[in-house]
This record gives structure tokens, sequence and C-alpha cells, in this order.
């Protein structure tokens, strides 16, 4: 099936947590699918960078410094924008694989700033500016990690588990205004980042993640995934779209070649 043009109205993609992995893989290859899009991310420099990048390209991306947890800085970024197109809730991630027994209180706050506040305080403020587009998308990217559970993994389930509650709430609440609600809930991803914060910068804890796995997913391998639920016609909504690397069975089961 051919991708679908953005139109004018709609041409706008603000992605969230845009520094690295999918968030940047994603800008990307919207901005190579005809949106302008608007990098959001703490790290400045990263999304300078980025921004430049796809620029040099031929794309269209505009970098601004966002927490997605502030929320009064939140809507001062929305008021810039009559309408956009698409949201990507990107901004999230993982602290610790501590048991419940033992696990950070402050750990699980962030996350659940982080994946649920976050994408609440950004959808809330854009959510207007998507609806006056006439032809809007809000893509909540959460992963299998909300979808099941797993020993060592209470925190970041948890807060997956809301980021994906949220966008099925929305998609209920706001059917019939021409607002598609999509979540994209990817499994084993292997970043530059992700597990090396999760495990607080060990780097052989986070290597052990994808140990004799040969081919995790890759960011680009989502941004795909991503970029193709966003450019299906408007009518056809992707509610939910789970993808893992073949050698991923579930979160708990995972073929290794060791």
């Amino acid at each position: 099936m051919a991708t679908a043009a953005p139109s004018a109205a709609s041409r706008i993609a603000v992605v969230t947590g845009a520094s690295g992995g999918i968030g940047a893989a994603t800008a990307r290859q919207l901005a190579a699918a005809g949106y302008r899009v608007v990098l959001t991310a703490r790290r400045k420099d990263r999304i300078e960078a980025l921004a430049e990048e796809i620029t040099a390209n031929g794309g269209q991306a505009t970098a601004y410094a966002l927490d997605v947890t502030d929320r009064a800085a939140v809507d001062e970024f929305a008021t810039a924008f009559k309408t956009i197109g698409v949201l990507i809730n990107n901004a999230g991630g993982a602290l610790g694989a501590d048991p419940v027994a033992t696990g950070d209180p402050a750990d699980w706050r962030t996350m659940y700033e982080t994946n649920v506040l976050g994408t609440l305080n950004i959808t809330q403020a854009l959510l207007p500016a998507l609806t006056a587009s006439g032809d809007g998308t809000v893509v909540v990217v959460s992963s299998t990690a909300g979808h099941g559970t797993y020993e060592g993994g209470a925190g970041y389930v948890a807060a997956k588990h809301g980021a994906h509650v949220l966008a099925e709430t929305l998609r209920l609440e706001i059917v019939g205004t021409p607002v598609r609600v999509i979540e994209v809930a990817p499994g084993m991803v292997k970043t530059d980042e992700f597990a090396l914060t999760r495990f607080g910068g060990d780097a052989e804890k986070a290597a052990k993640v994808y140990a004799g796995v040969a081919e995790p997913l890759t960011a680009d391998d989502v941004a795909d995934t991503i970029t193709w639920a966003v450019t299906r016609p408007s009518h056809v909504n992707i509610d939910l779209l789970v993808v893992r690397p073949r050698a991923q069975a579930s979160n708990t089961k995972v073929h290794r070649e060791l």
C-alpha cells in the first residue's frame, strides 16, 4: 500500500524524546516522508544537531528543548501551534531492574512521571491543535512491558501499562473527532542508551540484555513501523501494533545463541 503524503494542514509532526534512539530515528523517517518535524528533548545540543542533519538532507526540522514533565514549559511550547498533524509520544525510559521488595521508589516515580504524566502533559496541551488540523494523529510509543509482566521490571511495567491505558482510554473518549490514537509497543530494541541508562551506566549489565540475540530490533525498525502507521489513510487507525524481533516470543522467552 502506498504511503500517503501529509496534507498541508497536517504536515507538522512533534516528536518527544528526539535526542536519540527511537525518537531520533522516527524524526528522520517522518521528515523523509514529507513532514516538518519539531524535535523536543531535554538535551538541546543533540536535537539541534539532528535538526541540522535533517535539514542538510533536504528535510524540514526545528529543535525545541523541552522536559515533558514540566507542565508549564509544555503549555508554553504548545502556544506556538494553531494546528499540528502528528504527535509522537516517545519520551520515556526505564530505571533499574530490582524486585518489588527492594525497588527504589524514586526510580518508580521518575518512570511514571516521564512515561505517563509526560505523555499526558504534551497530549493535553497539543490536542486542540491536533483537532484543529482536521486530520490529527497521536502516537503513544509504549512497550511490550505495557502488555505483560516480568520479574525485575515492575516499575517500568507499571509505567508502560499506564501509557497503554492512557492511549486506549483517549481513543474511546475522542472517537468522532478527526484525531486517531495509535499505540506502538516495541519489544527488545537495541539502542545505544536504553539498557545503559536502565542499569545506571553499567555497560556489562546492559550488554547481558542482548547477549546471544542475533538480531534484536533497531531504532530504525521501530521508526519504520511508526511511520507506516502514521502514513496510513486518515480513516485507517492502527489501534495497537506490537513489534518484536523474531528471536523474542514474549517478554520472558528469548532465543539466545550462547
